[in-house]
C-alpha cells in the first residue's frame, strides 16, 4: 500500500504489514470502531493475584489500533476496580470513567475505564471495563502474554495474532 500525505504533506500513512494466514492487520480495521464479541479465555493478573478470569469479553476494532478487551463488571473481584475522578471523551464511544485497579497490595492507577453511558452502538461497553496491560503484572488471551499498545493514553492489546504497526508511539499521532 502507497503512502496517504496528510493535508500539509507532512506526515504518511505507515506501510501496513502483510498478514500470515491466522493473523489479522490493525489497518483492516474499520473507524468508526466496531465491538466484537470474544470468546476467548482472558485472565488478568495484578499483585500476584488473578483479578478476572473471563470468556465473556468483548474487543472493539479501530484503525491502527491494536485490539482493546472490555471485561463484564463482574469479572472483578470486590474493591478491585475503586472508581477516581476525571473523564476522557472519546468522539465515537463517548464518555471514559476511570478506575485505579487494585489487588495484593498494588494499586494500579487510572488502570481500567468503562463507558456507563457509551454513544448508540457502543451500548456493550456500559458494563464492561478495560485495562492497560502495561499495568498489570500480566493480561492473557487463550495463554498467550499480551504486550502493551506503545504510548500513555491507548490501551491495545497485541497478540501474535495482530499487525500493524500500531498506532501510539512516538510519531504516529498524525495517522
Amino acid at each position: 500500500m502507497a503512502p496517504d500525505h496528510g493535508i500539509s504533506g507532512l506526515f504518511r500513512r505507515p506501510r501496513p504489514i502483510k498478514p500470515m494466514p491466522g493473523q489479522e492487520s490493525v489497518w483492516d480495521y474499520p473507524r468508526p470502531p466496531r465491538i466484537e464479541p470474544r470468546s476467548e479465555r482472558v485472565v488478568v493478573r495484578l499483585g500476584g493475584q488473578v483479578i478476572a478470569d473471563t470468556t465473556d469479553a468483548v474487543r472493539v476494532l479501530e484503525t491502527s489500533h491494536p485490539p482493546v478487551y472490555y471485561l463484564p463488571l463482574a469479572a472483578f473481584p470486590p474493591g478491585a476496580l475503586i472508581p477516581v475522578h476525571g473523564t476522557t471523551f472519546c468522539e465515537f464511544k463517548g464518555e471514559a470513567h476511570y478506575f485505579d485497579v487494585v489487588s495484593g497490595g498494588v494499586v494500579a492507577r487510572r488502570a481500567g475505564w468503562t463507558y456507563p453511558n457509551p454513544a448508540r452502538g457502543f451500548e456493550a461497553l456500559s458494563t464492561r471495563v478495560a485495562l492497560y496491560p502495561r499495568h498489570m503484572d500480566s493480561c492473557e488471551i487463550d495463554g498467550e502474554h499480551v504486550t502493551s499498545q506503545d504510548g500513555d493514553f491507548y490501551g491495545g492489546w497485541i497478540t501474535k495474532r495482530i499487525v500493524g504497526p500500531f498506532k501510539g508511539g512516538p510519531g504516529t499521532a498524525g495517522w
